[in-house]
């Protein structure tokens, strides 16, 4: 019943939360905590290391964007469109780049994004360097007015609830533990009668159609879709969320995303000097909590629980 009361627990804060904190931040720490949660998939999962999960993030961005402010898509239809086109580019890329492994794999995927980054530049429907800016957030089945901020983040928190529910059952799943093993010894899963490129290809694309879901969100939280988004910065970003939190722990990446993003908002006016201090914690953290603090968290409990 342990798993049951965190979740209740969970619940209750994040119901509370805006009315106790500024809830703009609030949005855009869960917008962040479901993008490194679809990353720990991939990654604290897998063991496949992604450099290049911006694209995923911020493609839905635009296009969610564009969809809502120009085609006049519903808030909902407009982020199912941005999801709709990361998985795509997630079962292209996957496809080409699974078949590598290590830093190979992670160049790959670094390179692709860097092909997205160009195009989001280039293309007219993204503005180029001003981004889609105005975004409309609309109402919600004609109903509720998401341009009141209350019913914006109990929407957000919504979309962020169903996304960590995927990541949780896919995590306790047979496809789940297929992954684990592939992420142990890919040859032995291999022996034993797996497809291992078709199931990391199928995580992949989970991965990145999460990911989009995220990038959607925060571009109807924010109402604009810009170049940060898709930038190669994005992706680093979403690594050392992942890692401080904890790799393949299922809470560690939401929590390392509330840590990054509370240093950015709250250091912003240290200027340039917000990645140096962001750069020392990360060292200090990974030297002192080589789980992540999450996982360091849950080894102690093992350690003190007796059998």
């Amino acid at each position: 019943n342990r798993p049951l009361v965190g979740a209740a627990l969970m619940l209750a804060i994040l119901l509370i939360a805006p009315h106790l904190v500024y809830p703009v931040f609030l949005m855009k720490v869960l917008c962040f905590a479901l993008f490194a949660c679809a990353f720990n998939l991939l990654l604290g999962y897998v063991g496949l290391l992604s450099f290049g999960h911006a694209a995923f993030f911020g493609s839905a961005g635009y296009i969610t964007a564009y969809s809502v402010k120009a085609l006049n898509f519903g808030p909902i239809l407009g982020i199912l469109a941005g999801v709709a086109v990361s998985s795509l580019l997630g079962l292209v890329i996957g496809w080409l780049a699974i078949r590598r492994s290590g830093i190979y794999f992670a160049m790959i995927t670094l390179g692709f994004a860097q092909v997205v980054y160009f195009l989001s530049l280039q293309m007219e429907f993204t503005g180029g360097e001003d981004g889609i800016q105005g975004v409309p957030r609309g109402t919600l089945f004609g109903l509720v007015d998401l341009k009141d901020t209350m019913s914006m983040y109990y929407f957000v928190l919504v979309i962020f609830l169903f996304g960590f529910w995927i990541v949780y059952r896919t995590i306790n799943s047979p496809f789940g533990q297929v992954l684990k093993a592939i992420r142990e010894n890919e040859p032995r899963a291999r022996s034993l009668g797996y497809d291992t490129d078709r199931f990391k290809l199928m995580a992949f694309v989970i991965s990145a159609a999460l990911s989009g879901m995220a990038g959607g969100t925060k571009s109807l939280v924010f109402q604009l879709a810009s170049l940060t988004d898709v930038n190669w910065h994005m992706s680093g970003e979403v690594v050392l969320m992942t890692l401080l939190g904890g790799m393949g722990t299922v809470l560690g990446p939401a929590v390392g995303a509330l840590l990054v993003v509370t240093l950015n908002n709250y250091l912003a006016s240290f200027g340039s000097w917000v990645t140096i201090i962001i750069g020392v914690i990360f060292v200090t953290c990974v030297l002192a909590f080589r789980r992540g603090i999450v996982g360091e968290i849950l080894e102690k409990i093992r350690t003190l629980t007796p059998k």
